[in-house]
């Protein structure tokens, strides 16, 4: 944990939590093992400090969108999170849940690898003189309206351990959000989408935007994601047929977000 960041509501910083842990190791050591065996995400870690941020290209605007909200969050919950989300994360890399062609929020994988996975399917498409389109798709709010009981249920459609499942559905009840400004708190219970601060959310987006990619395209058409941004590749020959498997693959998208 960087000492730099700002701390959540209880005004811990990470400098401070490493100080204590050095002084009572075996005490906080059995309060995680206690929360990952029981299933529980302590409440007073579900609660996030909202501090909104202009955006620089929207200075002017009365537009309330002008502003990004970050989200503080208690470090001790930030430690769960990590607990957490290592687990999950070597169940679906253990059981090879997720689709290979996500890149976002992947170890060892960048944009980088996005770029030349494009690269790849065009070249073929060229070798056979076809032409390829490209649709970029960006899902606006992505993060902050991301349904949480999708994520539960490809958790179980995964296989995901029962007590991994119980932690992270105990983790997204009883959210809450503040807000402080001008002597004005405004407190509000959280429903859906991921803090931007949090350690959980990365990958829990990774298994609720699975979905979408598993969906059946035509031999000619091909999905490269990047955290929300999403690459719709296709390929055919004459014109024609690019346009129709452009217009299928459309529709497919469309029915897999509503589902």
């Amino acid at each position: 944990m960087d000492n730099k960041k700002a701390p959540g509501k209880d005004g811990i910083t990470a400098e401070i939590f490493k100080e204590t842990f050095k002084i009572l190791p075996k005490s906080i050591t059995a309060m995680y093992n206690g929360c990952l065996k029981n299933g529980i995400f302590p409440e007073i870690w579900k609660k996030a400090k909202i501090i909104p941020i202009t955006k620089s290209d929207t200075q002017n605007s009365p537009d309330v969108t002008k502003y990004r909200p970050i989200s503080l969050l208690n470090i001790g919950g930030k430690m769960l999170e990590k607990a957490l989300i290592n687990r999950i994360n070597h169940h679906m890399n253990s059981t090879e849940f997720l689709k290979k062609n996500q890149y976002g929020f992947i170890p060892q994988t960048s944009t980088i690898d996005a770029i030349i996975a494009v690269k790849i399917f065009v070249q073929e498409g060229f070798s056979r003189g076809k032409i390829t389109v490209t649709v970029s798709l960006d899902v606006e709010g992505a993060f902050n309206s991301a349904w949480w009981p999708s994520v539960l249920k490809n958790l179980q459609v995964s296989g995901c351990p029962r007590n991994l499942f119980n932690r992270t559905n105990n983790y997204f009840s009883q959210r809450k959000a503040t807000l402080a400004t001008n002597n004005i708190t405004i407190e509000r219970a959280v429903c859906r989408g991921f803090l931007q601060e949090s350690c959980l959310g990365p990958g829990i987006w990774n298994i609720f935007y699975n979905s979408l990619l598993n969906l059946t395209f035509t031999s000619g058409t091909k999905i490269v994601r990047f955290a929300d941004d999403l690459l719709l590749l296709t390929r055919g020959k004459p014109v024609s047929e690019v346009e129709n498997n452009q217009h299928r693959a459309e529709k497919s998208i469309n029915v897999g977000k509503r589902k």
